[in-house]
């Protein structure tokens, strides 16, 4: 049996991006507009003993990362119980972290640590309530910084910020994100608008380049690439040249593609497993494990569709065609 999961060009797959949910408090313009998606059917949902057993065999394959995503995966009840149980896996998963919106996390953020949640990344689309509330459709951003504060005071670091950078909306606040960054001594991730909304209004016109992020910043405060492989890291890092505490990430997957070493697989709240973030297949897990088939089954399973992992998203071809469920759905 083998003990590492390979994709036909090579690639091993160390790294898996679970949503528990496809529920969202917040109505980010990106990802959900105003009104209520629509939601699985609880029935379609994996069970926490599903997730548990599915990561189980994930791990035993030589996944070493989860990341728990949603929706808002804080919207799932009882979420400290799945992390409990994938904390379990320990030592052979080495790391085990969550991307929210924040809004949870004052209250909250002790327990998620306390159940082995190693660390915590949070949304943050801008520092002004009022562009924030345009952009997430809440009102909610001083709650947001209070969920910093308590992850911090949990300990659930490095904390990291990540923040879509749209044309028309939020590019004017990069250098600002950066100034946030060192004063409060987290990693600031600035990511390219993707094709990945609701609405299918996404646009190259409304796309930031990585480059122009990079030369926003530096117009005021210069800064040093982080010397270490990047291997299959999303982003591009870079410290600050004065030695300022906090960090800066660059994720530009439309400008600068880095599927060459992707490292990452998917599996949705409703057990579809994804092989890219843009794929427009999905494949059901769900209905494999609930077909009652032996463990080995369900790991040749996972192997052969591994091996359909694509080569690259096809965002800058002609024929390129945007998946039909959203990000909410799918999980960062």
């Amino acid at each position: 049996m083998t003990t590492v999961l390979k994709d036909s060009f090579g690639r091993q797959i160390r790294d898996l991006r679970v949503s528990l949910t496809d529920r969202c408090n917040f109505r980010c313009f990106y990802c959900l507009p105003h009104g209520e998606p629509p939601i699985a059917p609880k029935s379609e949902m994996l069970s926490y003993e599903e997730i548990e057993y599915a990561c189980n065999i994930f791990v035993s394959l030589g996944i070493e990362k989860i990341r728990l995503t949603g929706g808002e995966p804080m919207m799932r009840r009882d979420i400290e119980t799945i992390i409990a149980k994938l904390s379990a896996l320990k030592p052979r998963l080495l790391d085990l972290a969550l991307t929210t919106n924040g809004y949870f996390l004052p209250g909250r953020a002790a327990d998620l640590k306390a159940a082995g949640l190693d660390r915590i990344t949070i949304s943050i689309d801008s520092l002004k309530p009022d562009v924030f509330k345009r952009m997430t459709g809440v009102d909610v951003l001083d709650r947001v910084f209070e969920g910093i504060e308590a992850a911090k005071q949990a300990g659930l670091t490095p904390i990291k910020i990540n923040a879509v950078i749209v044309r028309g909306h939020n590019e004017d606040e990069v250098a600002d994100f950066a100034a946030f960054a060192r004063e409060h001594d987290i990693g600031m991730r600035f990511i390219e608008f993707m094709p990945l909304d609701s609405g299918h209004e996404w646009s190259r016109e409304m796309v930031v380049s990585g480059r122009e992020m990079l030369e926003r910043i530096e117009e005021r405060y210069p800064l040093i690439p982080v010397k270490v492989p990047r291997g299959s890291e999303t982003s591009s890092r870079y410290r600050f040249a004065d030695n300022a505490p906090g960090e800066i990430g660059i994720i530009a997957p439309v400008t600068e593609p880095f599927c060459g070493a992707c490292s990452r697989i998917r599996l949705t709240a409703d057990g579809q497993i994804r092989t890219c973030l843009f794929s427009t297949v999905e494949h059901s897990l769900r209905d494999v494990i609930r077909s009652n088939v032996s463990r080995a089954e369900i790991i040749e399973y996972i192997e052969s569709v591994v091996m359909k992992k694509e080569p690259r998203h096809f965002i800058n071809e002609p024929e390129f065609m945007q998946p039909e469920r959203t990000m909410s759905f799918i999980g960062g």
